[in-house]
């Protein structure tokens, strides 16, 4: 009998319910955030559950050894609240580390910076939260001790990684028989369920100090990296007011630096000018603009996002409507731009998002990353995790506000959003994947705004994306884009690459969940480059 095919093209509804909500890129991740909301937790106990389950099933996206970022909605107060929970620099790490380098080998031990997603974990659950880490963490223990199967989006990256983890150090638990798994093989990760495990019993002093520290340290030493035991014990998550803007009535937030989610808001304000609506989505005159947005947002981006405590950018200045109508007057409607000041986004690697909302109505926009794929390949002797290459986003640049610095949080990419109209919640929703996330945010809060898709036509839609950081970035442009739209792109100038098959990972995934404040019913969309799915009850 032959094997049996994972390949397949499917047509998905979108999902409404009323009690509770979780959407994630992994089944097992989102039926682990609904089992918490059936056992009375909120979203935040239940995004904190999605994603421990998500370190397990996509161990290359993303874990304990990485960063993440949220948004919360309390639904009691009306207030979104902005949780960083991003690790910095190691304090002996300097810039003549580098001499002679153009930037930061990401697989490097250099590029690893101080894992801040337990602590995030902590500190979201301990303000909003009403579950411990020990009850939000039993299925993703689980899964890690006992086996889950290898699904069919990530078993095939798995797959093809399967060289560079056999290179890299104490990877044995992620080849089963010095071989990637297979889609549908169980897999057990039992150095990771005993992180798991203790992390659960002990919180995050159990991560930050004791065994696991020690492992983390000493296997970073003995591969020539800096960080030390004080780096790790001292880390702490910073909770922030979130920066936003108006969009057509819609106030739309994010992150602030040092995450990029204020690329997405500048985008948004510089197309506010524009009549989007009014144009069909995919024809060449309303996608030219939609990209021109981008590439002026990805300008200022680059060279302003950095570590706010020690570089702090001008929020104001460039979230500002006048800003936005000077830089909407630089585009051409009949050619392309040369992208300006300070170029366009570097390639993009691997991320998970997720989304909850309970039936109280309170939300959690959760992002939580190694960067690329398996972080720095290196992984914590005996614990089963993947440090993160976070590093890697630093500038070399000794006049760059991101250049490296001891202690110092890097440009992240990764960026939760949420949406709120007339006060109320209106949406959570993110699209990961590297740069490609706040192009996919300005792309589906055009599309649910401007053409009134619904959360899963919203993340069905074909996407562009400015590939890399040329001095004329490259134009990826998905398959279901019309021949004649990228054929008169091209004729503008615009540098295109259309993209189809497994290459279109390069556009994200995305997760979206839309509440109607009269009703309280749910609207949920799961993205259908992953694998994935909306649990609700």
């Amino acid at each position: 009998m032959k094997p049996m095919s994972f390949d397949f093209n499917s047509r998905r509804s979108m999902v409404a319910a009323r009690r509770g909500m979780v959407a994630a890129s992994n089944p097992l991740a989102a039926q682990a955030g609904l089992n918490v909301l059936r056992q009375g937790g909120n979203a935040a106990d239940a995004a904190i559950a999605a994603a421990a389950v998500l370190n397990v099933t996509a161990p290359a996206s993303t874990g304990v050894g990485g960063d993440c970022f949220a948004l919360f909605f309390d639904a009691r107060t009306g207030a979104v609240a902005a949780l960083n929970g991003s690790g910095r620099a190691p304090g002996a790490l300097t810039l003549d580390h580098f001499k002679g380098q153009a930037d930061i080998d990401g697989r490097s031990p250099h590029a690893a910076t101080v894992p801040g997603a337990v602590m995030g974990w902590h500190d979201l659950l301990k303000r909003h939260g009403s579950m411990t880490l020990a009850e939000v963490l039993t299925d993703a223990i689980h899964y890690a001790r006992d086996g889950f199967p290898v699904s069919p989006v990530f078993g095939a990256g798995w797959q093809a990684s399967a060289d560079f983890l056999r290179s890299s150090p104490n990877t044995g638990d992620y080849l089963p028989g010095d071989q990637a798994p297979q889609v549908g093989q169980v897999v057990k990760l039992p150095g990771l369920a005993s992180t798991l495990q203790a992390i659960a019993d002990g919180g995050p002093d159990a991560f930050y100090t004791g065994p696991i520290a020690d492992a983390i340290v000493s296997t970073l030493q003995a591969l020539g990296g800096v960080m030390t035991h004080a780096d790790l014990k001292n880390h702490r998550s910073t909770w922030d007011t979130p920066i936003a803007t108006d969009y057509r009535g819609v106030t739309v937030y994010e992150c602030p630096p040092n995450g990029q989610g204020i690329t997405a808001l500048i985008a948004l304000n510089v197309a506010e000018g524009w009549d989007l609506g009014a144009l069909a989505w995919d024809a060449p005159g309303r996608m030219h603009l939609m990209v021109e947005a981008m590439r002026l947002a990805f300008g200022d981006a680059r060279y302003y996002v950095a570590d706010m405590a020690t570089d702090p950018a001008p929020i104001d200045f460039l979230l500002s409507k006048g800003y936005a109508a000077q830089r909407r007057a630089l585009v051409a409607p009949d050619r392309a731009m040369q992208p300006p000041a300070h170029g366009g986004p570097p390639a993009g690697p691997d991320t998970v998002y997720l989304s909850v909302v309970d039936g109280q109505g309170n939300a959690c926009s959760f992002i939580n990353s190694l960067y690329a794929g398996f972080g720095t390949g290196i992984v914590a002797r005996g614990t089963g995790v993947f440090l993160q290459c976070r590093g890697a986003g630093f500038s070399l640049d000794p006049a760059h506000p991101n250049c490296i610095a001891p202690g110092k949080r890097p440009y992240h990419t990764i960026i939760p959003g949420m949406a709120l109209k007339d006060g109320a919640l209106w949406a959570s929703f993110g699209v990961m994947g590297g740069f490609m996330q706040p192009q996919g945010h300005f792309q589906v809060i055009s599309t649910m705004v401007d053409d009134d898709l619904n959360p899963q036509e919203a993340l069905d839609r074909p996407r562009f994306c400015l590939m890399d950081g040329a001095s004329n970035s490259i134009l990826g442009l998905e398959e279901g884009i019309p021949v004649k739209t990228m054929a008169r792109l091209a004729e503008l100038g615009h540098r295109v690459r259309p993209i189809s098959g497994r290459a279109r990972a390069l556009f994200g995934s995305g997760q979206i969940i839309r509440r109607a404040a009269d009703t309280g019913v749910l609207f949920g969309g799961s993205d259908p480059r992953k694998d994935g799915l909306v649990a609700a009850f």
